[in-house]
């Protein structure tokens, strides 16, 4: 073993008494589950917080992207930061800023003040993601280490599916701040407990002064542009916009300069030399995938539910749990699977019932309620855990110690860059679609002018029996005429949406038979 790998980490964490690993595993599983609930927790009440901040439409949005922006940028970061001050002393830190950003969000006073405390939560809670996927794979062993992907898993699947369930209950039965209040007791306990269950690697502060600002910086405007353009492309009509064309002119040159660094640097602080590894890049890609459906089918039941059923926050959340409930039931058959059955075979499973259960809402009605999103979500929520749990372990079984860290970093965020793309893209579709199809349920309309004026003459007729005025009557009567139109051209759109996620799963299972997983408890690859 080199110099570096002896100076990284003389604190052996596979050695250490197994209550004891088990105890730290727990309490950053959980850290990392209260950051990834962050990213979803405000979807549904984004109305509530709108309302009590006064602030726009447009500016509203930001609370979503300045967090997504912000997390974005910290996940490649903590690989560096965990080997410059120790995986618990990063920990720490990022669990007790965490809660004083959550503190401060929900003491905001106006959008700008919430916008710069969501900025801080999403950066500081971002560094609980990745670090806790390295810490699993470097104490656990063996099967144990199976059952790491699965955990781990089953938190970054339901800590984003669940949020907006459960922000939805908190904003009904409390009011929209208790969705950063909430987190204040758990990351103050995981601030106090975690330091004094002892430490799993040295720190290296002379990292620190020989860091690349450049490097850092680059890393900054190029995943922080690139998502600003996923995230507001859609409502700007893309390179329309000068805002959008800026980040992605932005994100084009920190991208230039961020991989030229990663190639000369002496002290890059994103090493992409897990890439050399092709299963690694491979699971890689399956992730962005995993990620692209993860995210914007948790995305879109929701908004299907809001736009088109009308559904209260409360009741969005009670159907959408049902995916969180299969995901739960799913995780030990996955984590068993995982330890007998070639990755490969699981992950095809997986990936295959995911474009099944997209496939089932191809045949969305305006009608959908509960029951018949049942079947759909849980056939979703129960592949998930057999799309994700292979992955990860193709992705980081094997993995030298020293390039760890900076594997579950890259790994994490492909599976971010795949949830951005992905809700860029559905909202793309949603829109083009929902054109598409209004403009031909309005030649429809034309061709059949008949059957058109025998609806709106029912509906007048039964809006006389609300007003004398037949002019009024005959307005309310197209309007209601209109909306129609609108739901079912909207709704029509959601079933192109879902069906092509389908293909884009399909398509991914080509990927699949070229990913040979190495064993479970194979030793890592000599360090050169």
């Amino acid at each position: 073993m080199s110099d570096t790998s002896a100076t990284a980490a003389p604190v052996n964490p596979a050695a250490l008494p197994e209550r004891l690993k088990m105890m730290i595993f727990a309490m950053m599983a959980f850290g990392q589950f209260m950051a990834l609930l962050d990213i979803q927790i405000v979807a549904g009440s984004l109305g509530s917080i709108q309302a009590g901040l006064s602030a726009g439409p447009d500016e509203i949005a930001w609370v979503q992207t300045a967090y997504l922006m912000a997390e974005i940028v910290m996940i490649p970061l903590a690989a560096f930061l965990s080997q410059a001050i120790s995986t618990r002393w990063l920990f720490t830190a990022s669990a007790g800023l965490f809660t004083v950003s959550s503190l401060m969000c929900g003491m905001a006073w106006d959008i700008n003040s919430m916008i710069a405390f969501r900025a801080l939560q999403g950066f500081v809670g971002g560094a609980m993601v990745p670090t806790v996927f390295a810490t699993g794979f470097a104490m656990f062993e063996g099967p144990k280490r199976a059952m790491v992907p699965a955990i781990l898993g089953i938190t970054s699947t339901l800590a984003p599916t669940l949020g907006p369930s459960v922000g939805g209950w908190i904003t009904d039965v409390a009011d929209w701040r208790w969705l950063f209040f909430i987190n204040l007791i758990p990351g103050l306990a995981i601030t106090i407990i975690l330091p004094l269950l002892g430490k799993v690697d040295e720190a290296q502060p002379q990292m620190l002064k020989r860091i690349d600002w450049l490097h850092v910086g680059s890393l900054a405007v190029f995943l922080g542009g690139l998502q600003y353009m996923l995230e507001e492309g859609p409502r700007h009509e893309w390179f329309n916009d000068i805002g959008v064309a800026s980040a992605a002119w932005l994100s084009f040159v920190g991208g230039v300069v961020f991989f030229e660094r990663s190639f000369f640097s002496t002290m890059p602080v994103l090493k992409l030399t897990p890439f050399r590894r092709p299963t690694f890049a491979m699971a890689c890609v399956l992730n962005l995938v995993i990620g692209f459906g993860l995210y914007s089918a948790t995305y879109l039941t929701p908004v299907f539910l809001g736009r088109v059923r009308g559904f209260s926050s409360l009741q969005i959340g009670g159907t959408v749990f049902v995916t969180g409930l299969t995901m739960a039931f799913a995780a030990p058959i996955a984590a068993r699977l995982s330890t007998r059955v070639d990755g490969r075979y699981v992950i095809g499973v997986g990936f295959s019932l995911f474009a099944l259960g997209l496939w089932m809402f191809s045949t969305i009605t305006p009608q959908w309620g509960f029951w018949e999103l049942f079947a759909p979500q849980a056939v979703r929520g129960f592949a998930i855990l057999l799309c994700i749990v292979p992955a990860v372990g193709m992705a980081l079984n094997g993995v030298a110690p020293s390039e760890l860290r900076y594997a579950s970093g890259l790994f994490n965020l492909m599976r971010n860059l795949g949830g951005a793309i992905g809700i860029a893209v559905v909202n793309t579709w949603l829109q083009d679609f929902g054109r598409m199809h209004a403009a031909s349920l309005g030649a429809q309309m034309g061709e059949h002018a008949a059957t058109g004026q025998a609806v709106v003459s029912g509906l007048t007729a039964y809006a006389r029996q609300f007003t004398p005025d037949a002019g009024y009557a005959l307005s309310l009567a197209q309007s209601q005429m209109a909306r129609i139109v609108g739901r079912e051209a909207t709704t029509l759109a959601f079933a192109d949406t879902y069906r092509l996620m389908a293909w884009a799963f399909l398509a991914a299972l080509l990927i699949v038979p070229f990913c040979r997983p190495a064993p479970t408890n194979a030793p890592p690859p000599s360090e050169h």
